[in-house]
């Protein structure tokens, strides 16, 4: 659209030419340490300047137009710019508007087709309806596209260099780590250009009552809880993550598998050597963990959670029938019973049946010989000597990388090299995990009050003893009234001991 167009639109509209300003904020070099509120109070004071009527301004804070990440705002512009909303956009600078070529190249398309004039306030106008002007703003682009690139640059071998020498690479603060210092820096609040003194974290220092509370979900997987009874220690603390969210069971998961929790060093998702932090867990319980939480048999329950103590553990004993049992309600009843999967009557109340096996359980691991129920320790593993072993093997891995790298080795030796190595490290690993793995019982006998010891575990890990230690089969309940005065059939109730 020629501007004589565009001219004769903006008369026919009462002679206001309608001007919509677009500001965002990001860490990017150009504008970093203008607020949105700053760069609004520039595009404002053009727009006066000119004569044009302001009729949006669309905000776009802390979003990086390199980072690919959607910017709402900023496609709520175009569409409204379709809808033709207005005839001028303003921005503080083109990178506040583009950092892709992509993008970019609809912007173009858009404004030939809709007659939309660009003005900056530091790079001035852009004539995106002449060929030198489209010229011009791609060259804007490329160099935006080139420091953004070769900042990434830079920001991906510092934390390579950091994560080599153990140190925190920046970033949020890692749940668990972070004591204040005496130390303060100066924080600008997102969006404007107020800025705050703010304590120094220390993140090689653990936070107390975070760090105890991976430990406790660390040891709670080991003795075979899940990962919902983690989350739910969480809440019950009031722990939060670092940005304040509530910690659900993704991201429960994601805490307990963080090599970092070990004192290991990660970068790009590969472990490079030790951290300087503090570590919360020994890295055996650490490779426990991982092993149990990444194993394909792990029964879990991904749709709702399980809420009763023999839900899918429960056997039904009808001849030819092997099916496990689920807690559901029987025809009418409100009391919650047992029925097989394989929808054979004779429900069984749920409450009665599980307080009634639990109390068997209590029983047995009260007794004085209980402790001849734990199972040994696995033979002839040394967590320390298989620690030391797994960080020679990751030495030799990393000087394997090197010799490639400087061409003493071709690439065939450092394959079967690190093929060789790998293999090696694969069965240290499996090692440590089994040496760290708890027996379930562990905790619940050779205690002073095993009853009390038992309701202080949750609901995963006393589901996990109950495999642990007993076959319960429901076989088909006596109908009527029982000799006690009950209706409950308690002889129909088989039980076999596994240990």
């Amino acid at each position: 659209m020629s501007r004589r167009l565009r001219s004769a639109i903006s008369v026919a509209n009462g002679g206001k030419t309608r001007a919509v300003i677009y500001v965002r904020i990001s860490q990017d070099r150009t504008g970093a340490h203008l607020g949105v509120d700053r760069q609004r109070e520039d595009c404002e004071a053009l727009a006066a300047a000119r004569g044009w009527e302001v009729v949006e301004v669309y905000v776009d804070n802390d979003l990086s137009a390199y980072s690919g990440k959607p910017r709402k705002d900023y496609r709520r512009m175009l569409a409204d710019l379709e809808l033709g909303t207005a005839t001028v956009v303003i921005a503080w600078h083109t990178d506040r508007l583009h950092r892709s070529p992509t993008e970019l190249e609809e912007y173009i398309n858009l404004s030939q087709r809709r007659g939309v004039d660009t003005h900056t306030c530091q790079a001035g106008e852009l004539d995106l309806s002449t060929s030198s002007g489209r010229m011009t703003a791609r060259i804007h682009g490329a160099v935006a596209r080139h420091e953004s690139e070769h900042k990434g640059e830079r920001v991906a071998r510092s934390r390579l260099q950091k994560a080599k020498a153990g140190k925190f690479g920046g970033g949020l603060r890692p749940f668990g780590w972070g004591v204040p210092t005496d130390e303060t820096k100066k924080k600008v609040i997102k969006g404007t250009d107020q800025e705050i003194e703010v304590p120094v974290l220390d993140m090689n220092k653990l936070v107390p009552e975070e760090a105890a509370a991976l430990q406790a979900g660390t040891d709670m997987i080991l003795a075979g809880g899940s990962v919902k009874g983690f989350a739910r220690l969480l809440a019950a603390k009031g722990l939060k993550s670092t940005v304040g969210n509530v910690i659900e069971h993704g991201a429960a998961r994601d805490l307990l598998l963080r090599p970092r929790n070990a004192g290991i060093a990660v970068y790009q998702g590969e472990e490079i050597g030790r951290g300087l932090w503090e570590p919360a867990v020994s890295e055996p319980k650490f490779r426990a963990v991982v092993a149990i939480l990444t194993d394909p048999n792990r029964v879990t329950t991904p749709g709702s959670e399980v809420k009763w103590f023999g839900s899918l553990i429960y056997k039904c004993g009808r001849p030819g029938c092997t099916a496990t049992t689920r807690n559901t309600k029987v025809g009418g009843s409100a009391e919650p019973s047992y029925r097989c999967q394989a929808n054979h009557g004779g429900g069984r109340n749920a409450a009665i049946l599980d307080a009634y096996i639990q109390d068997l359980i209590i029983e047995r691991l009260s007794k004085p010989d209980a402790v001849d129920l734990l199972e040994p320790a696995p033979n002839g593993i040394n967590a320390a000597e298989l620690q030391v072993e797994s960080e020679t093997i990751r030495r030799r891995l990393t000087d394997l990388a090197g010799m490639f790298g400087s061409g003493q080795i071709t690439m065939a030796q450092f394959t079967e090299g690190s093929d060789a190595a790998r293999a090696q490290l694969e069965g240290v690993t499996a090692r440590l995990a089994r040496a760290a793995v708890k027996d379930p019982l562990v905790g619940l006998v050779g205690v002073p009050d095993v009853r009390a010891a038992w309701e202080a575990c949750d609901l995963g890990r006393r589901r996990t003893v109950l495999r642990a230690l007993l076959d319960v089969v429901l076989h088909p309940p006596r109908p009527g009234r029982m000799p006690d005065g009950g209706y409950f059939d308690y002889e129909a109730i088989e039980t076999r001991w596994k240990r």
